[in-house]
């Protein structure tokens, strides 16, 4: 690949989500000598076990030479900025503030912190269903929903990480009457259709809800405006949807068609045949996307 192609050194890689966090040892080459998960809670908990990890494959495998995580968010993610890798507004209690060089600092080597849903469309870029294109949008669709965007190998961001998950949606309330579940914007997308919005609205997960045509096609409706929305915005040569929001039957095909309805027929491309079938797609990867991004952005820093 383009980036720390003659890079060597071990990384140090970390997946951080919501309920876990994924860490592992790697190779620069991407293969993987050592790998625990982590219950995320706070930070005073995750973090000193994400350390003493580190530190006992160090001592097993020889010294991290740089450290790549992908995280959840908000999160600082401009590396001039003196907060760098500091949690910011995040809903989840404990976290606002904590920042990845509290647990990784000690080791003294390079840190790249990025986005989880930017760690994960770079694994897809590289090693997954966006090998061969130049523009990859990957979205994860579970506890909250993003979207990462890579170009040519680099995540793309503006003044911060994008936040696909909080765009508004048409919301038809005599159809959909659910408030929405977001404590900042109420019935945004993540608001809508994130997994817990899914199961207050009903009670139950998405998964266990696939006799109900009508509550996987309102789903997929929602998502398809987040799909069709970055056709517009980035033209990507593929669209990539992961999360356990999209592992539920049907989910898939119907933001395929509520999609290829949205646009209209607007958009004339090859790759946007008819049906989509080959153009929004599960990750190839499945749940290891994360952990080969983070990966990848350790071997930026070597």
């Amino acid at each position: 690949m383009e980036q720390g192609s003659g890079a060597t050194g071990l990384i140090g890689a970390v997946e951080a989500g919501g309920t876990k966090f994924v860490a592992a040892l790697a190779t620069a080459q991407g293969d993987v000598l050592a790998r625990v998960r982590i219950p995320t809670e706070t930070p005073d908990r995750c973090f000193p076990a994400l350390a003493a990890f580190f530190e006992e494959v160090q001592g097993q495998h020889g010294a991290i030479a740089a450290f790549g995580v992908a995280s959840f968010g908000p999160i600082d993610i401009d590396p001039a900025s003196p907060a760098y890798g500091t949690f910011t507004t995040t809903p989840k209690p404990g976290w606002s503030g904590a920042r990845f060089h509290d647990a990784l600092g000690r080791f003294g080597v390079p840190i790249v912190v990025d986005t989880d849903v930017n760690g994960a469309a770079l694994g897809e870029w590289q090693a997954g269903a966006g090998q061969g294109c130049d523009t990859v949008a990957y979205t994860t669709v579970g506890t909250g929903i993003g979207t990462g965007v890579v170009h040519k190998g680099r995540p793309l961001m503006g003044i911060s990480h994008f936040e696909s998950g909080h765009i508004l949606p048409p919301h038809d309330r005599a159809t959909d009457p659910f408030d929405g579940s977001c404590p900042y914007h109420g019935d945004c997308l993540e608001g809508l259709a994130c997994g817990p919005a899914i199961e207050k609205r009903w009670g139950r997960s998405l998964d266990q809800l696939v006799d109900d045509a009508g509550a996987v096609d309102l789903i997929g409706g929602y998502v398809a405006h987040l799909a069709a929305t970055l056709v517009l915005l980035h033209m990507p040569d593929r669209l990539i949807f992961g999360g356990g929001v999209m592992k539920a039957p049907g989910v898939l095909a119907s933001v395929r068609r509520h999609t290829e309805a949205k646009l209209g027929g607007y958009v004339k491309h090859p790759r946007l045949h008819p049906g989509l079938e080959r153009y929004i797609v599960a990750p190839g990867l499945g749940d290891d996307a994360g952990i080969t991004g983070a990966i990848a952005l350790g071997r930026q820093a070597l």
